[in-house]
C-alpha cells in the first residue's frame, strides 16, 4: 500500500516532458509555427523601432554638439540692453552673433519672390560642424562681401545659380552658394522655412529693422572648457530671467532633441504593439483550437497514469520554445526592417544616422515574445489540468473547460494589466495609458458580444426554407470549433485601427485644404507700417484683387496678472502668460470666426475707465484667468492696466487674422504697430506679378502665398501618411497570418465536415459555395463592426483633439468595406484548398 501510494506521488520525470512535447509536436510544427507566426510581424514591427530608437538617441547624444553649433546659445526676441550686452561680452573664448527673421527675397534675374527665413550672422559660427555648401569655400568666404547663401529648394524653384543676385529689403546680394544643410536643419525644416545667409554688417541697410520688425537675436559662445559653461549660466540666471532671454546649452538641445523624436517613437512602437496584439489574439484563439482537438490525446495519456500538471507542462513547454523561435524569427526580421526606417523618416531626422545592430532591442523583443506566447495561451493550456480520463470514451459528456476556474480569471487580469503597462511604458502618462488600454478593451468587448449575438441571431433567425447551401454556410457560423469569435475580433480590430488611421489623415488634410473655398483668402501681406497701409491696399486693388481682410497688429507684453508679476507669481499658475511676446489687435467689433462664450463684449473704450479686454477661451485656460482678472499690458514700455471682460470661442481654421487678445478700440491706435492685409490670388501668374510689385515698392513687406504653403503641407502629410501606412502594413499584415492560421487550425474539423457532405452527395461546388458563404458573412460583419468603431474613433479624435467636424465620405467607407471582404474570402477559400482535394476515402482511411 505504501508503495502504491509513493507511486501516486512520483516525482515529475523533466525529461520525459520535453521528450513527449518533442514528440507531439514534430507532428504538428507546421501548425503550431503557424500560432506563433501570428506575433512575428508584432515583434519584427517592435524590435524594428526599438532598434531605431536607440541608433537615434545614440546619434542625438553624438551629434548634439553639431546640432548646436556652439557650447551655448542666448536668445532674445528683442534687442538687449546695455547692462545685460555687457555681461554677453563676458562669455565663452570665441562667439558669434546672428539676427534671425521672415523676410521676401526677390530674385532679379528671374523677377521671382519667396518668403524665407533671413539670418544675419556674424563670427565663425558654426563652431562645431559645418555649414554645407556647393560650392564647399561659399560658407566660408560669404561674409567677406555683401554675398548671400541661399537654400537649395529656393534655388532649384527659380532655376537659380551661384552668380546670380536676390534683393533683401532695399539691398543687392550676390549668390555665393548654394545652401545644402544648415546646422540642425532638417529636410522638412527647409521645405516649410528656407534659410538665407547674409552678412550681419549689411542687415542695418536692408531697412528691415524698423519697429515693428519680429527679429530674434542670437548670441553663440564656444568654451575652450565646455565644463564652465553651466557654472557662469548660473551667475547671470538672475538677469537673464529680469531680460526674458532663453539659453541653450549642447545638454538641453539632446534633451530636446530626444524629447521631439520621443513623440514619432512613440506612435510608432504603439502601431507595432497593436499589431502584436492582434497577433496574440490569433495566438490565444488558435491554441483554443489546437487544445480542443488534443482532448482525446491527453485523455488517453490520462488514462495511463499522466498527472493533470504534466499533461499541461507538455503543451506549456512546446509553447515556450515555438514562441522563443517566434519571437527571435521577429527579431531578426525587425532588425533588418531597422535599415528601411530612415528612409521612411529622412525628412524628419535632425542628425547623420549610423545604424547598428541593438542587442537590447533584440532582447527586450524576444522577453516580449516569450511573455505574450505564454501569457496569451495560458487561459487555453489551464483547461488541460481538468481533463479526466474519461474524455477518452466519453467526450461527448465530459466538461473540458470551467468558465469558474479562478486562475483563468487571474491570467485574465494579468493580460490586462501587461498591456497597461506596456502602454505607460510607451505614453507620457498614466491618464493617457489607461484611456488608450480601456480603448482597446471596450472595441474587444463589443467585436465579443457582437460575436456572440450574430451566433444567436444566425442560429435563431435564418429561415429553414432557405437554400440548403445558405443555411449551411451559415451554420459555420456557430458549430463546435467554429472560427466566429477569433475572426470577429482579430479582423474587426486590425479593420477598426486601418480605417481610423485613414480617417485620421483625412481630418488632417481637411484642416490644411481649408483655404481652397472660393471665399476664403490664400495670400498673406503682414509687417506693413502704418504709412504704407493705403499704398498697400491701393496696389492688391490694381491688380483686380479684394482687400478681404486688413487689421493692425500690436506687439505687447504682459506684465502683470492680478497684481503679480512674474517674479511674484510664486505658484506658477500663470507662468506660461509673462514668457514671450504677444501679437494683439483692436476692433470694434467680432469677426464672423469668433462668438463670445463668457462675459460681455465691449468693442469701445469709455474715456478715463477701465480698459475691457477679450481672450480666447484656451489661451484664458492656459494662463489660468478669467472674466473679472485684471491684467497689465506693457505695450513698447507703456504699462496699460485692463480687466478681462470676455472669453471667446475662436474658429482657427477659418483662413482669417485670429488673436488670442483683442482690445477694444480707443486705446491702442497710436501704438507702434504694423498692418496684415489678406487677399485672394486666382492665378500662379497674378500671384507671381503681384508678389514682385510688393518687393519691389514695398521691400519690408512679406508676403506669405498659402497656396505653396498648402503644397508644402500636403508634401509633409503624405511623408508622415507614408510612415502610418508602413506602420499600418504590419497590422493589416498580422490580420491576415491570424486569419490563415484560423482556416488551418480548423482544417481537420472541415475535412470530416467534407466527408460527411461529400458522402451525401455534395459537390465540390457546392462545398466551395458553402465556404465562401461562410466567410463573406464574416468578412461584412467584422469589416462593418471595425468601420463603426473606427468611425467613432475618429469623431472623438476630430472633435476634442482635433477640434473640427467629422463627415466622412460614403465612397471611401464603402471600398474599404468591399476590400476586406474580398480578402477574407479569398483567404478563406484558397486556404480551404485542401479540404476541397481530399478525397472522402483518404480521410476515412486515416
Amino acid at each position: 500500500m505504501q508503495q502504491d501510494n509513493s507511486a501516486l506521488k512520483r516525482s515529475v520525470n523533466i525529461s520525459w516532458l520535453f521528450k513527449m512535447a518533442w514528440r507531439d509536436a514534430r507532428r504538428n510544427k507546421s501548425r503550431l509555427f503557424l500560432f506563433v507566426s501570428s506575433i512575428i510581424l508584432g515583434i519584427a514591427a517592435l524590435v524594428a523601432v526599438y532598434s531605431f530608437r536607440d541608433n537615434m538617441q545614440r546619434d542625438i547624444d553624438n551629434q548634439a554638439k553639431m546640432l548646436t553649433g556652439a557650447d551655448l546659445v542666448i536668445q532674445a526676441r528683442k534687442p538687449v540692453s546695455a547692462k545685460a550686452q555687457a555681461a554677453l561680452d563676458t562669455l565663452g573664448n570665441e562667439k558669434a552673433s546672428e539676427r534671425s527673421f521672415a523676410s521676401m527675397i526677390y530674385f532679379l534675374k528671374n523677377e521671382g519672390s519667396r518668403l524665407v527665413q533671413v539670418r544675419a550672422l556674424e563670427g565663425n559660427y558654426p563652431f562645431y560642424g559645418t555649414i554645407e555648401t556647393t560650392p564647399v569655400n561659399a560658407a566660408r568666404t560669404f561674409q567677406q562681401e555683401r554675398r548671400a547663401l541661399v537654400d537649395k529648394t529656393v534655388m532649384l524653384q527659380f532655376n537659380a545659380k551661384p552668380g546670380d543676385s536676390i534683393k533683401i529689403g532695399s539691398l543687392n546680394f550676390l549668390i555665393a552658394g548654394i545652401l545644402d544643410k544648415a546646422p540642425g536643419q532638417t529636410g522638412i525644416s527647409a521645405t516649410v522655412a528656407p534659410v538665407v545667409y547674409i552678412p550681419l554688417k549689411y542687415l542695418e541697410q536692408t531697412g528691415l529693422t524698423k519697429i515693428g520688425s519680429r527679429i530674434q537675436y542670437k548670441y553663440y559662445y564656444r568654451y575652450n572648457k565646455p565644463s564652465a559653461v553651466a557654472g557662469q549660466v548660473k551667475k547671470i540666471q538672475r538677469l537673464l530671467d529680469k531680460e526674458n532671454l532663453d539659453t541653450e546649452t549642447v545638454e538641453s538641445k539632446k534633451e530636446s532633441t530626444g524629447k521631439s523624436f520621443r513623440d514619432v517613437s512613440r506612435f510608432l512602437e504603439l502601431s507595432g504593439f497593436i499589431a502584436l496584439l492582434l497577433g496574440c489574439i490569433g495566438v490565444g484563439s488558435a491554441i483554443h483550437v489546437y487544445i480542443g482537438e488534443k482532448l482525446n490525446s491527453i485523455a488517453t495519456l490520462r488514462c495511463l497514469g499522466l498527472k493533470a500538471w504534466e499533461a499541461f507542462l507538455i503543451y506549456l513547454i512546446q509553447i515556450v520554445f515555438i514562441g522563443f523561435i517566434g519571437a527571435v524569427l521577429g527579431a531578426a526580421l525587425g532588425t533588418i526592417i531597422q535599415f528601411a526606417l530612415p528612409i521612411v523618416l529622412k525628412d524628419f531626422i535632425p542628425v547623420e544616422l549610423t545604424l547598428q545592430i541593438s542587442w537590447l532591442a533584440i532582447l527586450q523583443g524576444v522577453l516580449l515574445g516569450l511573455v505574450i506566447s505564454v501569457l496569451f495561451t495560458l487561459p487555453s493550456l489551464l483547461s488541460v489540468r481538468i481533463i479526466s480520463p474519461l474524455n477518452a470514451i466519453r467526450h461527448s459528456f465530459e466538461k473540458s473547460n470551467d468558465p469558474r476556474d479562478p486562475l483563468k480569471w487571474i491570467v485574465y487580469l494579468l493580460i490586462l494589466l501587461f498591456v497597461l503597462a506596456f502602454t505607460r511604458f510607451q505614453m507620457s502618462s498614466w491618464m493617457q495609458a489607461v484611456v488608450f488600454t480601456g480603448s482597446i478593451l471596450i472595441s474587444f468587448l463589443l467585436l465579443f458580444a457582437l460575436s456572440r449575438l450574430l451566433m444567436w441571431a444566425v442560429k435563431r433567425l435564418i429561415p429553414a426554407s432557405s437554400s440548403y447551401l445558405w443555411r449551411q454556410g451559415f451554420a459555420n457560423l456557430y458549430r463546435p470549433n467554429n472560427q466566429t469569435l477569433m475572426l470577429t475580433v482579430s479582423i474587426g480590430l486590425s479593420a477598426a485601427f486601418i480605417c481610423t488611421l485613414f480617417f485620421v489623415q483625412g481630418i488632417l488634410i481637411k484642416r490644411v485644404t481649408i483655404s481652397s473655398a472660393a471665399n476664403q483668402a490664400n495670400m498673406i501681406l503682414f509687417d506693413i507700417q502704418n504709412e504704407q497701409k493705403e499704398a498697400i491696399a491701393t496696389l492688391t486693388r490694381d491688380y483686380k484683387l479684394p482687400v478681404m481682410n486688413q487689421v493692425p497688429v500690436v506687439t505687447v507684453r504682459i506684465e502683470k496678472i492680478n497684481g503679480k508679476t512674474a517674479l511674484q507669481d510664486t505658484a506658477g499658475d500663470s507662468k506660461r502668460a509673462f514668457q514671450g511676446e504677444l501679437r494683439v489687435t483692436f476692433q470694434d467689433t467680432l469677426t464672423s470666426a469668433e462668438k463670445v462664450t463668457e462675459g460681455i463684449w465691449q468693442g469701445k473704450a469709455k474715456p478715463e475707465e477701465k480698459v475691457y479686454v477679450s481672450l480666447e477661451e484656451g489661451y484664458a485656460r492656459n494662463i489660468h484667468v478669467g472674466v473679472g482678472d485684471s491684467i497689465v499690458f506693457n505695450v513698447q514700455g507703456l504699462l496699460i492696466p485692463t480687466v478681462v471682460g470676455s472669453l471667446r470661442e475662436v474658429n482657427w481654421a477659418r483662413m482669417q487674422t485670429n488673436f488670442r487678445v483683442v482690445f477694444p478700440t480707443g486705446v491702442l491706435e497710436d501704438a507702434p504697430q504694423f498692418h496684415v492685409l489678406m487677399t485672394r490670388i486666382t492665378s500662379n501668374d497674378v500671384s507671381a506679378n503681384f508678389q514682385s510689385a510688393v518687393v519691389r515698392k514695398f521691400p519690408n513687406v512679406s508676403v506669405i502665398d498659402l497656396g505653396l504653403i498648402l503644397k508644402t503641407l500636403d508634401e509633409l502629410l503624405s511623408k508622415i501618411s507614408f510612415v502610418i501606412q508602413f506602420m499600418a502594413a504590419f497590422s493589416m499584415a498580422t490580420g491576415w497570418i491570424v486569419l490563415i492560421s484560423a482556416v488551418l487550425t480548423s482544417r481537420g474539423q472541415r475535412l470530416r465536415e467534407s466527408v460527411l457532405l461529400r458522402t451525401l452527395g455534395a459537390s465540390r461546388k457546392q462545398i466551395l459555395v458553402i465556404t465562401a458563404i461562410e466567410y463573406l458573412f464574416l468578412g461584412a460583419f467584422s469589416a462593418g463592426a471595425g468601420i463603426i468603431l473606427a468611425l467613432g474613433g475618429s469623431w472623438l479624435l476630430a472633435v476634442f483633439s482635433f477640434d473640427t467636424s467629422f463627415t466622412p465620405s460614403l465612397l471611401p467607407i464603402l471600398l474599404l468595406f468591399i476590400l476586406i471582404c474580398f480578402l477574407v474570402v479569398l483567404t478563406g477559400v484558397l486556404s480551404s484548398r485542401k479540404v476541397l482535394n481530399t478525397p472522402p476515402l483518404a480521410v476515412l482511411n486515416a
